[in-house]
């Protein structure tokens, strides 16, 4: 009988589970008590131990609930989970009072039900002592991801979609992972217009790992749907065509613009409309409206849009009052909105000068970079007659705020100290708007983060008059093993490379700082080499502290470099006396320091420099063949830069003026002693000044689109006409801005594309190099990928310039053109590459070679073409 007890009360646990779900709906419980009472009426059981029947069973009766205590619970069949959290997530708790049947235990399987962790939950009463009661919860657990695979999906695309759906292995197999993973597939091929995609999700059960599945996305993607055509009605105020220009992201199919997708994308229609009603609303429309719109399929791979627009009646703006302006006078705030009664009614331009528009011409921000952090204004349409409109702008000023506590999140290598030097609101401070953007700028010019994701929270205390400002970034890697190349001067050079952009010399004896190289304190160091073979060979190195004492933005930058050139490739024991070189040993130290007026956005930097020159049976430049060369020099520079971003800059500016001057030897030897000088003695002591003038300024044209427009000027002078022009610091102009990365005499190099290699010197010098130079440049760029991992951005541009070797003949106007189109990427581990395919606008096709190179070709005009491809490593083009 104790045996037979036992069978009957673990059937009826084992109905109470398959009847659980049903009974916490609000339809069921009714139907569901009512057949418990009739199943109650016929069935009866003792509840006892397992095993043989026991003297003081007590028997149940299913019709009246009774209370036991609740001695023990188990929980078996779920070996994978914490035992503790499944107590804790039920809510049993042992030692108290239960009703068996009851809500209580009903409500623990519901809470377990509702993890979506069991296929299957079975309670059951193991023993029954007086009026103890023990429990066991048997789970049959789901099973878990083995693996998932693809089915008629390509491999790109395989990619994308693990990194959207982010299965991993172990992890919980219920219908909401199935579902999520449909919907995510075919969310993925809609919105690259596969509009008739179907997903099939199976669960193959995994032969090797037990309880697993393996996941299979079977996918047919079908014809990519486009729009054929979009059908507008109702409009008169803007064409067809500029509403279809107005709506960006959902064109038509047209066969020659290979730019153009058609594809249908709903969210982005959805976005385009609403930026269709904001361009009539600029207009003054602000009643226009979509009254209705249509896709419709008319092939089984293209669809129409129909939209009809009602565009209302234009209005202008009426009297503007204002209201609770204590702080700036009613004329300066209308000085700032720009809007006069009678201009036409803009919603947006109305929003842009109230609170913060992009340049920081707007009323919130006139009180927001003085403390006014609680600034409040409403604009209230107070009067509408005919088609004018009255506003009234209330104000609530607030009290100033101070900035109470700074914090930094997400940097996990840059030290604290580091960021915060950087940081312009300090604790103590009056809140400001514009420090905040100022600050955001001043991290991403470090370039340690990424500067899309940079991130400010400020959190207001208004009880106070408090905020406490958080700082996010996101570290990205700096540094960069550079495996550089290019393709000049008919020869290959390569160059290896270490660059630390985020280094920590303190800890350099430090073990535990190699993690795998001693960084976060913002110091750069570099050491690099390059080499072509028997031609060419270079070492260099270089140190920058930025800020030397830690205490102000003043930088030291130290750095040495050696290289060696041999126009002829041949050695010297086999070239005996005919064995040509040129040695240069340099060594640079400078000190930067950032100024406060005019604004902090100038610096300035000035340096101390020396190379020296050996030269055997030098042919290169009749002046100087033979012999050694010393240069000491001083420079300073001073520049200003307010660019928004290091990497693809879409606004600000970028100055720099620069002067190197040497002392003036000839004038302490006196005039008769430098008429007698040889060639050894005129330039044992090079002398000469040299100056320089950039500037650079970005401008957002339309969309992503950036046009970086560019001008340069260098001109190198000189003290004595007995002495003439230095032989070194001269420019080199044409092609890539490498030369083969050969600085002949130390020569400054120029980009030019389009050009040879040094193929533009307005007076053929043999050497290439002039003493006055003048670039133009204009680049229209378009990001394609602006991430951590890399940037990538394509671009097309316009050079002009040209390079001559007398000073009297510089006319600036006097230019040669190239023209083209390329694309830079940006790998953090090996800095950027660039490809260009440069056009030649003017020269001949021999005059797009250097002057070398002209004599070897002559007669061969023909075989010349006037585009050349020019591809750069981990290089600078040109520095003008």
């Amino acid at each position: 009988m104790g045996k037979l007890a036992n069978n009957l009360s673990n059937n009826y646990f084992t109905f109470y589970n398959l009847t659980h779900y049903l009974m916490f709906q609000p339809f069921f419980k009714l139907l569901f008590c009512l057949s418990l009472l009739v199943i109650s009426t016929s069935l009866q059981a003792q509840i006892t131990n397992i095993g043989e029947p026991s003297s003081d069973s007590i028997a149940i009766n299913f019709a009246e609930p009774k209370e036991y205590k609740l001695a023990a619970i188990t929980y078996s069949g779920a070996k994978d989970f914490d035992q503790a959290l499944i107590q804790n997530l039920s809510g049993l708790i042992i030692g108290e009072i239960y009703s068996i049947p009851g809500d209580k235990i009903a409500k623990a399987i519901e809470i377990l039900w509702k993890q979506q962790l069991f296929t299957d939950i079975t309670v059951t009463a193991t023993k029954i002592e007086g009026n103890n009661v023990f429990l066991d919860i048997h789970f049959e657990t789901l099973p878990r991801l083995a693996k998932f695979t693809f089915k008629g999906v390509k491999k790109g695309d395989a990619d994308d979609l693990r990194e959207k759906i982010k299965l991993t292995r172990g992890k919980i197999v219920n219908e909401n992972l199935m579902m999520n993973i449909k919907n995510k597939t075919i969310d993925f091929y809609k919105d690259k217009g596969y509009l008739d995609i179907t997903a099939d999700i199976k669960q193959i059960p995994d032969t090797i790992q037990r309880n697993s599945v393996i996941i299979q996305i079977a996918v047919r993607k079908n014809k990519k749907i486009k729009i054929n055509e979009i059908i507008i009605e109702g409009n008169a105020l803007l064409s067809d065509g500029k509403i279809r220009r107005t709506l960006k992201e959902t064109k038509r199919y047209r066969w020659w613009n290979v730019f153009n997708s058609a594809k249908y994308n709903e969210e982005n229609f959805e976005k385009d409309k609403e930026k269709l009603i904001a361009k009539y609303n600029a207009k003054g429309y602000r009643d226009a409206k979509i009254e209705y719109d249509t896709v419709y399929r008319v092939s089984y791979n293209r669809l129409d849009i129909k939209l009809r627009v009602n565009e209302g009646n234009q209005y202008y703006f009426g009297n503007i009052a204002w209201f609770g302006n204590t702080k700036h006078p009613t004329k300066i705030l209308d000085e700032i909105v720009g809007i006069k009664k009678g201009d036409k009614f803009n919603q947006d331009l109305l929003n842009s000068r109230l609170n913060m528009s992009q340049d920081g011409r707007d009323v919130s921000s006139l009180y927001m970079d003085d403390g006014y952090l609680f600034f409040q204004i409403q604009p209230t349409e107070v009067n509408i007659y005919g088609d004018t409109i009255d506003y009234e702008m209330r104000i609530n000023e607030g009290r100033q705020a101070r900035v109470n506590h700074v914090t930094i999140i997400g940097n996990t290598k840059t030290n604290d100290r580091v960021i915060l030097r950087e940081i312009r609101t300090k604790p103590g401070m009056l809140f400001s708007r514009a420090d905040i953007i100022r600050t955001q700028r001043e991290l991403a010019q470090l370039r340690y983060f990424n500067e899309q994701t940079l991130g400010v929270n400020p959190i207001p205390n208004q009880a106070d008059g408090t905020v406490d400002i958080e700082y996010t970034v996101e570290e990205k890697s700096n540094d960069q093993i550079q495996l550089s190349g290019g393709y000049g001067a008919n020869r290959l050079i390569g160059t290896l490379g270490l660059s630390l952009g985020n280094f920590s010399a303190k800890n350099m004896f430090k073990a535990k700082s190699w993690t795998p190289i001693p960084s976060g304190d913002g110091q750069t160091f570099s050491i690099n080499g390059s080499t072509s073979g028997a031609y060419y060979s270079t070492l260099s190195a270089s140190f920058t502290e930025p800020w030397l004492g830690g205490k102000k933005p003043n930088s030291f930058s130290t750095s040495i470099f050696w290289n060696i050139y041999n126009p002829t490739g041949i050695t010297k024991k086999v070239a005996g006396d005919k064995f040509s070189q040129m040695a240069t040993l340099g060594a640079t130290i400078g000190l930067g320091k950032r100024l406060k007026i005019p604004d902090d956005y100038f610096q300035l930097y000035q340096d101390v420099s020396w190379q020296r020159y050996t030269l055997t049976n030098y042919a290169q430049n009749p002046q100087f063949t033979d012999g050694i060369a010393n240069n000491i020099s001083y420079g300073a520079t001073l520049s200003r830069s307010s660019v928004d971003a290091a990497i693809f800059p879409t606004g600000g500016s970028t100055f720099k003026a620069s002067v190197q001057v040497t002392p003036p030897y000839s004038l302490f030897r006196g005039a008769a002693r430098n008429a007698t000088l040889t060639s050894q003695e005129k330039y044992k002591w090079s002398e000469y000044h040299k100056w320089k003038f950039t500037a650079q300024w970005f401008t957002k044209i339309a969309g992503k689109f950036v046009l970086n427009t560019k001008a340069g000027l260098g001109v190198l002078g000189y003290y004595n006409d007995a002495i003439g022009q230095s032989p070194f610091e001269r420019f080199r102009m044409g092609g890539s801005g490498l030369t083969g990365g050969f600085n002949l005499f130390g020569s400054e190099i120029i980009a030019m594309r389009g050009y040879h290699d040094g193929g533009l010197n307005k007076n053929g010098d043999p050497s290439g190099s002039g003493v006055a130079v003048v670039k133009y440049t204009a680049e229209l760029r378009y990001p394609v990928v602006l991430s951590p991992q890399a940037s990538v951005y394509a671009l097309a541009f316009l050079d002009a310039g040209n390079n001559w070797f007398k000073l009297k003949d510089f006319a600036p106007f006097d230019v040669k053109r190239g023209t083209g189109m390329g694309i830079r990427a940006l790998i953090p581990a090996l800095g950027m590459i660039g490809l260009d395919y440069g056009w030649n606008l003017d020269a001949g096709p021999l005059d797009a070679l250097n002057y070398n190179h002209k004599a070897a070709f002559k007669g061969l005009d023909g075989l010349i073409g006037k585009g050349q491809f020019h591809f750069t490593l981990g290089a600078n083009i040109g520095d003008l």
